[in-house]
């Protein structure tokens, strides 16, 4: 039954994956392209979709970008089979878990808190076993779920639920860096970025921001001041965020430079 599914994946878009801009939850607002969630009030009616199918072993990457106290509980991530393009977004119901698992075909997990914290990068995927993971910047891969039939297309779907007031889904050149170990940054897409070009977290303005003490200059001033308010840490390699400086030169050495240094 895999195969069904497997032998379709040419016909599948791989333009990136953006937020479908009709089924979502009652209270969510799309920003930025359709690339960014936001929910206006409440814990609840966060439901989003993305606006095409999603291969099995394609992640998903997204960015906490604002978390809201008071609340418990917060991100909802998983898959379903139900088109987005044919649903009626009034009938959503206000929660991913278990409201619509129970309503449709639909397998999502709660994601643990400290997977959720303003700035960290989540990256999920179902694998060719349909094993739900999800990975959280450079830690290890974490095992939701073990029952994902792969016979049909599958939508991601998400729940901007309780304190994760904001996501927002990332580029695939970008989302891979940002979801790697310190090591891999050796990658030819992070050692060609040069300062000056545009923004790897908001992709619209120029990066002209070096962060102190690491040196990556790969974003803009709004967006390095944002890290820094929320995580005090680089998006890229995790190091405490010190100080920030304008970025006159190229971003940081290479990574094999600074190791033959």
């Amino acid at each position: 039954m895999v195969g069904a599914w497997v032998q379709s994946d040419a016909q599948v878009s791989r333009e990136r994956l953006l937020f479908h801009t009709k089924a979502k939850g009652a209270q969510v607002r799309l920003e930025a392209g359709q690339s960014t969630a936001c929910r206006r009030s409440t814990f609840h009616d966060g439901i989003v979709f993305s606006a095409r199918p999603v291969r099995p072993c394609e992640p998903v990457v997204l960015r906490v970008l604002h978390h809201e106290c008071g609340w418990q509980g917060g991100l909802r991530v998983g898959f379903t089979r139900l088109d987005p393009e044919h649903l009626c977004a009034p009938s959503l119901p206000p929660f991913l878990c278990p409201d619509l698992e129970q309503q449709s075909l639909t397998w999502a997990a709660v994601l643990p808190d400290h997977c959720v914290l303003p700035g960290n990068v989540v990256c999920f995927w179902v694998n060719s076993q349909g094993w739900l993971f999800v990975k959280v910047n450079a830690n290890s891969p974490l095992r939701l779920r073990t029952d994902v039939p792969l016979d049909d297309p599958l939508w991601a779907v998400m729940d901007v639920y309780g304190t994760t007031k904001a996501i927002k889904l990332l580029d695939p050149m970008v989302s891979s860096l940002l979801t790697t170990t310190p090591e891999v940054f050796l990658d030819d897409f992070l050692l060609e970025l040069k300062a000056g070009e545009e923004c790897v977290i908001c992709c619209h303005h120029a990066a002209d921001t070096r962060l102190v003490p690491c040196g990556h200059s790969h974003f803009c001033h709004h967006c390095a001041w944002q890290v820094l308010r929320d995580t005090a840490k680089c998006p890229l390699c995790r190091r405490e965020i010190e100080a920030m400086a304008q970025a006159l030169g190229p971003p940081a050495p290479r990574a094999r430079e600074r190791l033959a240094a």
